[in-house]
C-alpha cells in the first residue's frame, strides 16, 4: 500500500512538473472585459484601461470618490491561469497613481481570494507584478480579476488606473485539469475545516465519522500526534522534545523560508568610552572574533585618524589608537574604504576625500595601508597605488576581498584631481558630483596580496578592457562560492543608477540581472543614498540598507 501511495505521489509530481513546463511555453497576453466597477468620474471610464496611451491624460479610469470600497472587476474572455499583472502609467508622475492596492481573483465573482498586496511607484515606468496562481503546489484558474485601490499618492485624491495587462495561459488542455483539481481541492478544504471545528469542539464521534467517510486527513500525522500530546495529554516535556527534533531534522525550514523578514533594531549603548559622532567613517567586522573595527571619519570640522574596536558579545568599545598616523598608519581621512582578511586577521584601507584647497599634486597620492590585528602594527604597502598600476586617489569607492585567493577588488569611486579653482561644499562623500567640473571615475581593479601586484580589470575609459559603467555610492559584494562580484545602483555625475549586475572574477564576464528601468517580477529595491549592503553566502541572500531621497 505504501509503495502504491509513493508511486501515485511520484506520478502526480511528474504531472505537475509537465504542466508547469506547458504553462511556461503557453504564456501570453490574456483578453478581458470590464465586468463591474464601483464608480467613475467624467469621461474617465473603466474601459480606458484596455488601451495603453501614455501621453493621453484622459486615457484612464478614475473613481468618482476615494471612499472605500472602490474597485474594478475584470472578466477574462475564458478561464485562465493568470501569472502576472502589468500596470501602465501616464508619461509624468500623477497624484492619482495607486500607492497601495490589492488584487483578487477566482472562478466566481462572489468567491475570490487575495492574489497581490502591493503598490506602484509614482513615476512613468510601467510595472509588472507576479501574482499568486498556485495552491497546494498546483495552478488554479480564474474567471474574474478584481483590482481594489486603497491609497493614492496624493492625499485625498481619487484613484486612477491608466492601463492593465494580464499575462498567463488559457490553453484548455491546461485549464480543464486545473479546474477539476481546484474544485476537488475546495471540497477537501471544506471537509478539513469541518474536521478542525469538530476536534476543537471535542465532537470526537462526528470527527471520526467524517474522516472515515471522506478519507480526508486534517493534517500531517505528526501534527495530529503533537495535538494529542499537547492538548489531550498535556505532556509538555515530550512536546519540547518533538519541537527540538523537528527543528534539527529541518521540518520547520519550509515554513520559516516563506516568512517575511521583520527588522528589529536595538541601540548598542555602552557606559564605557565610545567613538563620537561622525560621518564618512568606515567599519569592518571580524566574524570569527565577533569584533567590529572603526577607522576615521569626519566630525563636521575635521577628518579623524582614530581606530576603535567593538566586541559584540561584551558590548564594549576599545580605543586602539587615537592617532594612527603617529603609529605609522594612515593619516586622518574620511570616505575611504576597508576590508578584512579574517583568516590572517589583517585590515586593508584605501582612498580618502580631500577638500579642494588641499588637492595639490603632492597630496594626491593614493596611499595603501595594512593593519595587523595580532601585532597591532601598521604597514604602508605603497605610497601611491597608481604608480603600481592600481587606482588613483579615489573616494566613495567599494572594496571587498576574495579571502581564499587573497585578492582585493576595488570598483568605482571618484578620482581626485588637482584644484581647478571651483569650490565644493562638503556635506558628505558624494554631493560634490553635481555642479562642478566633469568628474573622473575609477574602474575595476584587483590587488593580489602575495605578489603585491595591481591589475586593471574593467574601465569605461581605458581601451582593451570590458566596458563597465563606473560610479560612486554603489554597493559591491563578493560571493565566495559562485566567485562573483554583485554590484548594485550608484551615481554617475547627475545620473542615478539602479542597475544590478555580476562580474565573474575568474572569467571576467559581466551579467546584467536588471537594468533598473523596469520593475520586473523579481523587483529590485529603489536606489538609495549612502546605502550599505552585506551578504549571507550560505543563504544566498543580500541585505541592503539605504536612505531614499
Amino acid at each position: 500500500k505504501f509503495i502504491k501511495i509513493a508511486k501515485t505521489a511520484e506520478s502526480s509530481a511528474k504531472m505537475a512538473t509537465a504542466l508547469d513546463k506547458l504553462e511556461a511555453i503557453s504564456l501570453k497576453k490574456l483578453e478581458y472585459s470590464v465586468y463591474k466597477y464601483s464608480s467613475f468620474s467624467s469621461t474617465y471610464v473603466p474601459t480606458n484601461i484596455q488601451e495603453n496611451k501614455i501621453a493621453d491624460q484622459s486615457s484612464r479610469w478614475s473613481s468618482e470618490t476615494n471612499n472605500p470600497p472602490q474597485y474594478l472587476i475584470l472578466k477574462l474572455s475564458k478561464p485562465a491561469i493568470v501569472k502576472s499583472i502589468t500596470f501602465g502609467k501616464y508619461e509624468k508622475t500623477h497624484v492619482c497613481n495607486l500607492k497601495k492596492f490589492k488584487v483578487f481573483g477566482g472562478l466566481e465573482e462572489e468567491n475570490m481570494v487575495e492574489l497581490l498586496d502591493t503598490g506602484l511607484r509614482n513615476d512613468n515606468i510601467e510595472e509588472t507584478f507576479a501574482i499568486k496562481h498556485t495552491v497546494g503546489g498546483r495552478s488554479f484558474p480564474c474567471n474574474f480579476i478584481k483590482i481594489m485601490p486603497l491609497q493614492s499618492w496624493g492625499p485625498s485624491f481619487n484613484f486612477s488606473i491608466w492601463y492593465v495587462e494580464l499575462s498567463g495561459t488559457d490553453e484548455w488542455n491546461l485549464i480543464q485539469p486545473a479546474i477539476e483539481w481546484f474544485n476537488g481541492h475546495r471540497v477537501r478544504e471544506a471537509v478539513r475545516l469541518c474536521l478542525k471545528h469538530f476536534r476543537q469542539m471535542n465532537y470526537i464521534e462526528a470527527y471520526e465519522a467524517l474522516q472515515r467517510e471522506t478519507n480526508v486527513q486534517l493534517e500531517d500525522p505528526l501534527l495530529t500526534n503533537l495535538h494529542k500530546t499537547l492538548v489531550e495529554d498535556g505532556d509538555y516535556e515530550t512536546v519540547e522534545m518533538f519541537m527540538e527534533n523537528s527543528a534539527s531534522n529541518g521540518f520547520l525550514k519550509p515554513y520559516i523560508s516563506k516568512q517575511e523578514y521583520h527588522a528589529e533594531w536595538r541601540p548598542l549603548q555602552s557606559e564605557q568610552i565610545q567613538p563620537g559622532m561622525r560621518g564618512g567613517h568606515q567599519m569592518c567586522i571580524d566574524p570569527q572574533n565577533e569584533t567590529i573595527y572603526l577607522l576615521g571619519g569626519w566630525d563636521g570640522n575635521q577628518d579623524l585618524s582614530d581606530l576603535w574596536s567593538y566586541h559584540v558579545p561584551s558590548k564594549r568599545w576599545h580605543l586602539i589608537s587615537r592617532d594612527t598616523e603617529a603609529e605609522g598608519g594612515p593619516s586622518a581621512r574620511s570616505c575611504h574604504k576597508m576590508c578584512l582578511d579574517p583568516e590572517r586577521r589583517q585590515i586593508f584601507t584605501l582612498g580618502r576625500y580631500l577638500d579642494t584647497q588641499y588637492r595639490t599634486p603632492e597630496n594626491l597620492k593614493s596611499d595603501f595601508y595594512l593593519y595587523d590585528i595580532e601585532t597591532n602594527n601598521w604597514t604602508q604597502i605603497t605610497e601611491d597605488t597608481s604608480m603600481m598600476g592600481g587606482p588613483q586617489l579615489i573616494f566613495d569607492h567599494q572594496m571587498c576581498m576574495d579571502v581564499a585567493l587573497r585578492t582585493i577588488y576595488v570598483f568605482g569611486g571618484r578620482v581626485l584631481t588637482p584644484n581647478t579653482g571651483v569650490s565644493e561644499e562638503r556635506t558628505g562623500c558624494i554631493p560634490s558630483l553635481v555642479g562642478t567640473s566633469e568628474p573622473v571615475f575609477s574602474g575595476l581593479f584587483s590587488y593580489h596580496v602575495p605578489t603585491n601586484t595591481w591589475k586593471n580589470l574593467c574601465s569605461d575609459t581605458e581601451p582593451g578592457t570590458p566596458e563597465l559603467k563606473s560610479r560612486v555610492g554603489h554597493s559591491m559584494l563578493f560571493h565566495p562560492v559562485c566567485r562573483k562580484l554583485f554590484i548594485f545602483a550608484g551615481q554617475r555625475s547627475k545620473e542615478y543608477l539602479n542597475d544590478f549586475f555580476t562580474y565573474d572574477v575568474d572569467s571576467g564576464s559581466i551579467k546584467l540581472i536588471s537594468d533598473g528601468n523596469r520593475r520586473h517580477v523579481n523587483s529590485l529595491p529603489a536606489a538609495g543614498f549612502t546605502q550599505r549592503a552585506t551578504m549571507d553566502p550560505n543563504l544566498n541572500e543580500i541585505y541592503v540598507l539605504s536612505v531614499r531621497k
